[in-house]
């Protein structure tokens, strides 16, 4: 495990939350992931972006897969099956983010990777395993995390991953777990309250996202600049290169509450909905993520995660949307 932080000048609390937000992976019980290197290291992806390529255009974002019945009991998977073969392992292997507040970030007490996001995969651990710390983290930069499902390098990435359609030709998602909105992260007292007061400035975001591309697509002036992951643009606002930082509410409102200097403003730019990401080859995973997502909904407990992590810094607390399916 690494751990770095960034001296940018601003007051402690604030560098210690950039501290938590710099760490680094967290590798639980399990060997390398399929495809990585024989040395077993567990590495944050940092290959470029693959260069565009001509595709056809997009119908509109297709609905999941629905369940197939009731789930197994944990640690008897159907023979032959994708989950059989995650316990046969003995561990899930997922990719999530380091650097997201309240989704999937490290708690500085006890060195976990806590959040919303890690909540769900822990859940899918012990469903499949009956042993929800039977987790290997693949921490993923988010330009990379099509690509690691692609690969086989994860069984899945639980990340605030966003379902679009021109993802959807490489990923299969399960039904949607929440929704977000795109807004705007500035320094108190900036005097911005709307995008249309950032005309001429610069404004960061991740590299890969869909806020990446709503902002270039608006009929305004901006700079838009794109980093690694939202703490990345944090600190380039921290150090005055950027006038503010976008990204879905639910991340924002994590950045917000670390740092009081900061606030939330502005209208909806976009609506998101995060789905866990999957190999479109492995169709029994995806079903049966979305049978444990429907348990979840049912007895209270997604709902009783977004109110422990987002409960104190969004208002309202964002709730579990209902299951749609295309077949």
């Amino acid at each position: 495990m690494t751990t770095a932080t960034v001296n940018v000048g601003r007051p402690l609390g604030y560098l210690c939350a950039a501290g938590v937000l710099a760490v680094g992976a967290l590798l639980l019980p399990g060997g390398a992931a399929p495809n990585q290197l024989a040395s077993g290291a567990v590495p944050s992806a940092t290959s470029a972006p693959p260069s565009p390529t001509q595709s056809p255009a997009c119908a509109g974002v297709r609905e999941s897969l629905r369940p197939t019945g009731p789930l197994p009991a944990a640690g008897a998977m159907p023979a032959g099956s994708t989950m059989a073969a995650i316990a046969g392992r003995g561990r899930l292997i997922a990719g999530v983010d380091r650097g997201k507040f309240l989704a999937g970030y490290r708690d500085p007490q006890t060195g976990q990777l806590v959040g919303a996001d890690i909540d769900i995969v822990h859940s899918i651990a012990k469903a499949i395993l009956g042993d929800a710390d039977k987790v290997q983290f693949v921490v993923l930069d988010i330009a990379d995390r099509v690509r690691a499902v692609q690969r086989g390098e994860v069984d899945l990435v639980v990340d605030h991953f966003t379902v679009t359609c021109d993802r959807q030709r490489s990923v299969e998602f399960s039904s949607a777990y929440m929704t977000a909105s795109q807004r705007l992260l500035v320094p108190v007292g900036s005097g911005v309250r709307e995008v249309e007061d950032l005309t001429g400035q610069r404004v960061c975001t991740s590299l890969g996202s869909t806020t990446e591309g709503v902002l270039r697509a608006l009929p305004l002036r901006l700079d838009v600049v794109s980093r690694r992951g939202i703490p990345d643009c944090v600190v380039e606002m921290q150090r005055g290169r950027v006038s503010a930082v976008s990204s879905d509410d639910v991340i924002l409102a994590g950045l917000a509450a670390q740092d009081p200097q900061t606030e939330v403003v502005g209208r909806a730019l976009d609506h998101s909905s995060y789905g866990v990401g999957m190999r479109p080859d492995q169709p029994d995973l995806v079903r049966f993520v979305n049978a444990l997502l429907e348990r979840s909904r049912d007895d209270g407990s997604l709902a009783a995660s977004y109110k422990r992590w987002l409960g104190g810094t969004l208002k309202p607390v964002p709730q579990p949307p209902p299951a749609r399916y295309r077949d």
